[in-house]
């Protein structure tokens, strides 16, 4: 049987590499994480839009 691990929403925001893909994960107001799988040219595009929205 599994490890089993707490679902929490503490933590920092963390993006790791994962084979093609890299897997954003976001902790949430309420508890929990919100998790996205982006490709690296959706990386790219994110970051155009963050960079466009503090300007």
């Amino acid at each position: 049987m599994a490890a089993m691990k707490p679902r929490t929403g503490d933590g920092p925001m963390e993006v790791v590499k994962e084979g093609r893909s890299y897997v954003m994960r976001v902790p949430l107001e309420g508890g929990g994480r919100l998790v996205v799988e982006i490709t690296a040219d959706e990386v790219k595009e994110l970051g155009a839009a963050l960079n466009g929205a503090i300007a």
